[in-house]
């Protein structure tokens, strides 16, 4: 006979689990970027899949691995390229490529004569090159790596979409909520999901595509890398690409270009740093609105733990705690009803 009675036997179970659960959580941590890669990418190209499944009747496997090709082609490659391109172009910066000792030099006097500050530019290109070194992490250290995560993000998106349907009702099944709320927090993870993927990657793409052609118009050199650039960091909020015209203004001016600089200040600030505006009005009215707050500290919480990737990952992932959050108050809220009906009812 078991000295342990019923509900004892069920916590030391519970107990195990948990245990058992945080070791896997740490053996996987490496493969977390592979794991919310094929959720971001699962959520995107779902309807897609489901259209082309069960309304044009194509295979199953053939469909997840059109997908894919697809998203590998639209969506990896290109960020790829971005970030080694990015990487290579600012490592060229230390050699002779461009005069970036002199545009510094310039900078400092100016900042120092007009804004009392001796020491801006290289200050802040001390800080931009810290920045830049946690930001891309995966990319310098090893390809490997990249080629695994990319496989194992693959991996599994093959088996969400194909299997879609026992993935999906596992998900409900084992969720710690009511099924009605399991229902609504896949809507909200969807929108939140196309908030922060797509809602941001379109703002990143045009205020980057405006910047690069800013900066050919006004004769800065490699116009196409700074478009990338400010692409890139039109995914960190308050910063954004209009920043970057900033500094450009300001090398204008240090080389007697006043009235280019002038242009060039006003085209960034107010036709980059307003389309921006625009932009997210229209998203927020289709999308789930991502609040600036959510933005600023989940960049911070993404860029140690994923590198680059975080800028995309970290304010997803504490969209989808507060979001968990949301639901286990509704459940809280639900069951203490349901236990003041109960003692109303037992009086």
């Amino acid at each position: 006979m078991s000295i342990f009675n019923h509900k004892q036997r069920d916590n030391i179970i519970l107990v195990a689990i948990v245990i058992l659960g945080c070791f896997i959580l740490y053996a996987l941590s490496g493969l977390f970027s592979s794991i919310l890669g094929a959720i971001v990418l699962f959520t995107i190209f779902r309807p897609i899949y489901l259209d082309l499944v069960e309304k044009h009747r194509w295979n199953r496997s053939l469909t997840a691995l059109v997908i894919m090709l697809t998203s590998l082609i639209v969506i990896v490659i290109p960020f790829l390229f971005m970030c080694i391109m990015i990487v290579g172009k600012i490592s060229a910066l230390t050699r002779d490529g461009l005069p970036i000792q002199d545009w510094i030099y310039k900078i400092d006097i100016y900042a120092a004569q007009h804004l009392g500050q001796p020491k801006l530019a290289e200050s802040t290109l001390q800080k931009l090159s810290t920045f830049l070194t946690d930001l891309f992490p995966s990319i310098i250290s090893s390809a490997v790596n990249i080629v695994l995560t990319l496989l194992v993000m693959y991996f599994l998106l093959f088996f969400m979409f194909t299997q879609m349907k026992e993935f999906e009702l596992a998900l409900v099944k084992y969720a710690p909520f009511r099924e009605q709320h399991a229902l609504k927090f896949a809507t909200a993870l969807k929108n939140v999901t196309y908030s922060n993927v797509l809602g941001q990657g379109i703002i990143a793409l045009v205020q980057g595509t405006l910047l690069g052609m800013g900066f050919y118009a006004f004769g800065i050199p490699d116009p196409i890398f700074w478009g990338m650039l400010g692409a890139l960091i039109s995914f960190l909020p308050v910063v954004g690409a209009p920043t970057l015209t900033i500094p450009t203004s300001i090398i204008l001016f240090a080389n007697g270009h006043t009235l280019k600089g002038i242009a060039l200040l006003a085209y960034g600030l107010l036709i980059i740093g307003n389309i921006d505006n625009i932009l997210r009005m229209i998203i927020n009215k289709r999308l789930a609105n991502t609040h600036p707050i959510i933005s600023v500290i989940g960049v911070f919480i993404g860029i140690p733990l994923f590198g680059i990737l975080g800028l995309v990952f970290g304010p997803l992932l504490l969209s989808y705690f507060l979001l968990l959050l949301e639901i286990y108050e509704t459940n809280r809220m639900a069951a203490n009803r349901l236990e003041r009906i109960k003692t109303i009812g037992d009086s």
